[in-house]
């Protein structure tokens, strides 16, 4: 069933799989493996895959020999022996076939490792799902929070996403990335209870990835775009087709920091080819509206501006104290 050359010393295959990827979807590779072992042994009488092994027609035994079994039951024949990787029992037979290999004293068989299945890039999102889910269901605290009671944390960790871009550091926006996706996992977990109009994070995902498809027409679509001003140029069109607004400022967060609030403003009117001069008044308000709306037509961002201005202020505060940067 196999066609190892006569003489050698068998083959042992161990094969994994992503619990990520529904049972049964293996890779051609695997199948091929599969139908052509000898024996194929797993240890775990629930393993997900092991229906459709069957339906396929491949015979598994629960049989769970030892390393030295194991290499023996090979040598006998030249046979092909398949060992289907389970959760748990896999570092035992794989330690044991490392120290019969390390000894040099063995005929080992072939060992190989073949992949049957493979994460798809996101598939850990399927585990942060799977593991808010359960978080809701059992965890005290989780399990009364309202989309009203989250809202100050959403803020919080976007402030601290923001920060960790601005000071560079690689290993704090990671973590910080983490933070707001866990937001919009646990407000979509949340939605899914609305007792009227009910989403999950399924709905959530498919709505943004509609969007960015109908607002890249020149990636998607029939358009063309060679410079970002025309990416630009076809967001603005097609955002504006979706939004059908009555005034360049409806949609405008009010409660955003005042500096962003301008800008956005600013932003709004200026891509609009409007001409609105700053609201005549006296105060600092004005005057801070004004540079706002200055810094934004000069491309920068008074934000973000005004809080590396203000991180440097606070270094200075430190030196004066003899506290160092």
């Amino acid at each position: 069933m196999n066609d190892t050359p006569t003489g050698a010393a068998g083959r042992i295959v161990l094969l994994t799989t992503s619990h990520r990827v529904a049972p049964g979807l293996l890779s051609w590779q695997a199948w091929e493996v599969l139908r052509a072992a000898d024996e194929v042994l797993c240890a775990d009488p629930a393993h997900p895959q092991l229906p459709y092994l069957k339906e396929a027609g491949v015979e598994v035994s629960a049989d769970t020999p030892t390393a030295r079994e194991l290499v023996d039951r090979c040598a006998d024949g030249a046979r092909t022996v398949v060992v289907l990787a389970t959760a748990e029992g896999d570092r035992r037979l794989t330690d044991g076939l490392a120290a019969l290999a390390g000894s040099g004293r063995e005929t080992m068989p072939s060992l190989e490792l073949l992949p049957g299945s493979y994460d798809l890039p996101g598939a850990r999102l399927l585990d942060l799902v799977q593991v808010m889910d359960r978080i809701r269901r059992e965890c005290p605290w989780s399990r009364l929070r309202t989309h009203e009671d989250l809202a100050k944390y959403a803020i919080e960790e976007a402030y601290e996403l923001v920060e960790a871009i601005e000071t560079d550091d690689r290993d704090e926006l990671r973590e910080e990335l983490g933070d707001v996706l866990l937001q919009v996992v646990f407000h979509a977990r949340i939605a899914e209870e609305d007792a009227d109009a009910p989403f999950s994070v399924d709905d959530v995902a498919g709505g943004i990835v509609d969007k960015l498809i109908h607002r890249h027409p020149h990636v998607f679509g029939d358009e063309s775009a060679t410079t970002p001003e025309e990416v630009r140029e076809i967001w603005l069109r097609k955002k504006g087709e979706a939004k059908r607004r009555a005034s360049v400022t409806d949609g405008v967060p009010v409660g955003q920091p005042g500096l962003a609030l301008a800008a956005k403003l600013g932003s709004r009117v200026r891509t609009a080819g409007l001409d609105v001069p700053v609201p005549a008044g006296s105060g600092v308000g004005y005057e801070l509206l004004a540079l706002a709306l200055r810094a934004e037509s000069e491309g920068v961002d008074p934000e973000a501006a005004l809080r590396a201005a203000a991180r440097t202020y606070r270094d200075a505060v430190r030196s004066a104290e003899g506290l160092g940067g």
